[in-house]
This record gives C-alpha cells, structure tokens and sequence, in this order.
C-alpha cells in the first residue's frame, strides 16, 4: 500500500536518484523500526544451507552492501550483494538506467560501479544480519580479460570468511569481454583455478563457503550444454540462471527501448525462464539451480519452480510491484 503511494513520486525521479533515494529510505525506516515485514517460515535445503524460504535478493540492489540489514526487513530469505570488485570503480558515463514501464522493464549499463571489495567486507562486518548472505563477485573493467582470473580470486579471498555463498559474475553485459568467460578456454581454467581456491579457503577457515556460477539468458544450445559439463567436472555448487538480456524482443519501440545495456523485468521472464528449464535438463539435478529474471508475481516464481529451481531471486519486479512481492512469491512457494 505505501510502496503503491510513492511508486509516482520514485518514478517522477532520474532513475539512479530513484534507487538512491529508496535505499536511504528504506534506511531510516529500518532505524525506526518500521518497515519489517512479516512472512512465512518456508525452509528450503540447498548447496549444504538451509534458507529461511526460497525467495532472494538478486545482485545489483545492493552493490556496496550498505543496506543488508534494512533490506533483511523485506522478509527475503537470502539476501545477494554486489557485484563487487578488487578496486573501486565508478561504472559506465551517466545516464546508465532506464525504466521502460509499459513494459515493466529496466535497461542498465551500470558497469559494476562499486567501491572495492575492501569497502564491501567493512560494511558486512558492521551489519547485524545473522540470515543467508550471498557476495557477487567480478572483475575490474580495466583488467584484461585474459586476467580476469586474478580478479575473481582476490575478491573470493577477501570475502571467503564473510559469505554464505560466493557468485561468480562472467554474465554482465556491461563489462567489455566479460561474456567470452562464459565459454571455451576461459571457463575451464576459471572454474578450476576458482574451486581449487575453494577447497583450500575451505581448509584454511574450515568451513565451506559454496561457488555459485551466474550466466546470461543469451545462450545456445551447445553452450549450455557445455557450461552444465563443467559444472559438473568442477563439482561447482549451484547456477543462477540469468543475467539480463541484450535482446530487445518486445521493447524495441518503446521509449528508451535500444539503450545500450542489459534489460531486465518481465521481457526477460520468457527467455530466461527457457534458459533455465535447458539448464535443468542439462544439469540433470547434479546442481541447484536459482531461477532469476522477470519475476513479478507468485506465479512466476512457481514457473521457475516448475522448471527445476530450488530458490529464485527478485529485483526489477520490485521496482515495479514494491516490496509485497517477496511475500507473494513465498506465499505462492
């Protein structure tokens, strides 16, 4: 009801000032006590962790993990932040988010703006949420990608003691290259310097902090197909299928419809949920899967259900339905 009430005035604003404004918002509530929203005890087992309930924050809300204790308010059974980096970055030149709403969609080039892994692990440290905690994780813009490698095990270093689970972000399409990760070569030499690390954090902290891969809806067959191969061969813990789109497919000639970016929301809900049911077909049940990407209802999160995820997360369906989507999405759960 209140999220229906300053929805106008939120889409009245530029939205990166918007997705500011919310989350300072959302801030102060959480310190007046406010905002906690009470959902349902749904518990679900999976990669080794039992989660509250299946329904989770997606990346991106929250990059810098500043607002993890006022978003745990939402009733989410597993919160994501990130994507984070080894160093600071602003990200791509403004303007790089545009709302598309006839469409119920978003376009983003954000580029992985963040302030560095370092800045990432202070504010975890400093939080009060005791809940499931996942850290996305990437690589600097200006790192070639032919090194990317080492990006991604200084931040599984940093944040291994700190996660819940660790996702590998190779699917952005705002990172230039950051996609060719995705197959071939690159992926093999990732995956098995990344879970040898794994397996040698896991002995250092003792304790195992399950490796999530995250990959783009924008996949053939054939990479699929190879993608769930060396899953396997790598033993890596769980997929979240997808990423945003770079097709256009029903928004082409809508406003801001050919942004440059990656496009989210209910365009994406088809094609990615397609990519997941692949992906579960492929996988054989040898790995969890999260479904992510045009959630905006209850119904959709059992459509991701019903073809083989065990947990879905949630974003731009919040920007557009507000907050009474997570409670809808464990209740249809």
């Amino acid at each position: 009801m209140l999220y229906s009430l300053a929805r106008p005035l939120l889409f009245s604003l530029a939205p990166e000032r918007a997705h500011e404004l919310t989350l300072s918002l959302l801030k102060s509530t959480h310190k007046m006590g406010l905002m906690r929203q009470t959902v349902p005890h749904k518990p679900v087992t999976c990669m080794g962790i039992e989660f509250p309930n299946p329904v989770g924050l997606a990346a991106g809300l929250d990059k810098n993990g500043a607002y993890i204790d006022a978003l745990a308010d939402l009733g989410f059974g597993f919160i994501e932040i990130g994507t984070i980096t080894p160093r600071p970055q602003s990200g791509n030149s403004h303007p790089r988010l545009f709302r598309l709403p006839k469409a119920k969609a978003i376009i983003n080039r954000m580029g992985f703006n963040n302030e560095g892994v370092d800045k990432l692990i202070e504010n975890v440290k400093s939080a009060n949420f005791k809940g499931i905690l996942g850290i996305n994780i990437g690589k600097n813009a200006d790192t070639p990608v032919e090194n990317a490698v080492d990006d991604y095990l200084i931040c599984l270093e940093k944040v291994y003691d700190y996660a819940s689970y660790i996702t590998v972000n190779i699917s952005s399409p705002n990172t230039k290259n950051l996609r060719s990760l995705q197959s071939g070569d690159a992926l093999t030499e990732l995956l098995k310097t990344l879970k040898n690390r794994q397996l040698e954090l896991a002995d250092e902290f003792q304790h195992y902090v399950p490796l999530v891969l995250k990959v783009a809806p924008d996949l053939e067959q054939e990479d699929i197909q190879f993608i769930a191969n060396q899953l396997i061969e790598y033993k890596i813990d769980g997929l979240i299928v997808t990423n945003t789109t770079l097709s256009r497919e029903g928004v082409e000639d809508l406003p801001y419809g050919n942004e440059v970016g990656g496009l989210s929301g209910a365009p994406v809900f088809e094609k990615s949920t397609k990519c997941l049911a692949e992906f579960s077909k492929a996988l054989d049940g040898k790995i969890p899967l999260i479904g992510v990407g045009g959630i905006l209802s209850g119904e959709d999160a059992v459509a991701k259900r019903e073809v083989g995820a065990s947990l879905v997360q949630v974003y731009s369906g919040l920007i557009y339905t507000g907050p009474k989507l997570v409670q809808d999405c464990i209740n249809a759960l």
